[in-house]
């Protein structure tokens, strides 16, 4: 089901209209081409009335070929780290908003709505917040959320207002707010946060919450609450960091009941960690599980959107909090596109085309092999990629890539790679980050092409040591 038509035009607007060349790290291919790259999950989201998000965070939006990504593939951002309370109000009454500002900048350059997170949280305090007398805390907690969501009046969409406040057991967790300001804390947040910006939507978030239990059961309850009363809140947020293979049955039936209480309702944490290493059974129930948190969002009209908790295994929290867990997105950290990512794609109404050819050189198959892929076609484009691996028990220090377009084909932008034509001969060289590929190990690039008539995948394609 779609979304309300003004939702809609307000997500279809926000798209990122970023094309391939954005992707480009190495050598851009001088090929004339006029077509445009395959539908990324944030387009496909926008045709549904959705967004399609990632969360990031400061440190990494100096890397080029991670900000290529978030900059192109999502229309959503949530600030991971930089809106919390630690960084915005460091010292009472000192306020200071370099980093976040950074982010929501990205995100304006590239028609990308802003998530804000989070206005009142128990973690990620500065120390001088616990030391505030019960009875000046209200005022210093209104005066924040004042001062926060002031600033970024205009340029956040949602506000996380208030994360975390339940226990597993429903009851309410004892933080400091709670402890000092008592039950009514939230809404008074909630109030605060409307009179700083009318026009955001105010959201309650939560994790363990994605199923129906004594957790979403209490957050249920204090959101009907607060309808009855009043009390300014628009949806609710279900972080969603969940476990291969423990997707909750009643998580659609769960959403469609927040829903019905007349709110929103966004996944705004997804992740889905597994035991590390990965492997193929590992990669095909995670997929399994990403369609089944996407469609359970898409059957629901008030299910606004979906956000990763970053969108590349490099960059995850997982495994600093889990050991010996991880590999919970939909890119590994070489940024290519987990089956994850497929099923992501193919819920939200995109087509995967895939064509493979492989060639090994090297005699007695030492060497490297390049394998070729089309992963997706559309009239008069495709993108494509090429897995380099290394046959051999030492380290490969470089590698060349050569293949030639039998049927016309064009070569218009690349990336992880540096490429060079003459006529239809394609060459492609490492960039100078993937040039050095461990013992069987591998390494991916990827580009955008054009085509006339059809798009037979070349053969052979040749892959050389340095």
């Amino acid at each position: 089901m779609s979304a309300p038509a003004g939702r809609a035009r307000r997500v279809l607007a926000a798209t990122a209209a970023a094309v391939a060349g954005a992707l480009a790290v190495g050598m851009a291919v001088a090929a004339p081409s006029t077509a445009e790259p395959g539908p990324t999950l944030g387009q496909l989201a926008a045709a549904k009335g959705r967004y399609f998000g990632s969360a990031t965070d400061n440190p990494t939006l100096n890397n080029a070929p991670y900000t290529a990504v978030l900059g192109s593939e999502f229309n959503q951002i949530t600030v991971g780290n930089t809106q919390k309370w630690q960084y915005t109000e460091p010292s009472r009454g000192q306020f200071d908003y370099s980093q976040a500002d950074r982010i929501v900048a990205f995100a304006q350059a590239h028609n990308q709505i802003v998530r804000g997170h989070t206005l009142a949280w128990h973690n990620q305090l500065p120390g001088w917040v616990n030391d505030v007398p019960a009875g000046e805390l209200l005022g210093v907690m209104r005066n924040h959320i004042a001062n926060v969501a002031g600033h970024y009046k205009g340029k956040v969409v949602h506000w996380d207002v208030v994360n975390e406040a339940f226990e597993e057991d429903g009851t309410r967790r004892q933080s400091v707010f709670q402890q000092k300001i008592g039950d009514s804390y939230i809404a008074e947040a909630f109030k605060a946060a409307r009179a700083a910006d009318p026009n955001a939507k105010l959201y309650y978030n939560d994790y363990n919450v994605e199923g129906i239990g004594a957790k979403s059961d209490a957050m249920y309850n204090m959101v009907k609450s607060f309808k009855q009363q009043g009390i300014p809140i628009d949806g609710v947020g279900l972080q969603a960091h969940l476990i291969l293979g423990q997707v909750p049955s009643t998580v659609r039936q769960n959403i469609k009941r927040f829903a019905d209480l007349g709110v929103d309702v966004a996944i705004t944490e997804l992740d889905i960690r597994m035991r590390t290493p990965r492997d193929a059974t590992k990669d095909a129930q995670q997929a399994a599980d990403y369609r089944t948190v996407t469609n359970a969002c898409l059957a629901v009209t008030r299910c606004v959107g979906i956000t990763v908790w970053d969108f590349s295994d490099g960059y995850s929290w997982i495994p600093s909090v889990f050991p010996g867990e991880g590999a919970a997105l939909i890119f590994d950290e070489n940024f290519n596109k987990k089956p994850s990512y497929w099923a992501v794609y193919e819920a939200l109404g995109g087509t995967r085309v895939t064509t493979t050819t492989t060639t090994t050189t090297g005699g007695t198959g030492t060497g490297c092999t390049a394998t070729y892929r089309v992963t997706s076609q559309w009239g008069g484009g495709f993108q494509g990629e090429v897995s380099i691996r290394n046959n051999d028990t030492t380290a490969l220090n470089g590698w060349t890539v050569q293949w030639t377009f039998a049927q016309g084909q064009a070569l218009a932008n690349l990336w992880n790679g540096v490429a060079t034509t003459n006529g239809q001969d394609i060459t492609v060289r490492n960039a100078s980050y993937n040039g050095t590929i461990d013992a069987v190990g591998t390494t991916t690039f990827g580009f955008i092409g054009s085509f006339s008539g059809s798009n037979p995948v070349p053969s052979p394609i040749t892959c050389t040591r340095a």
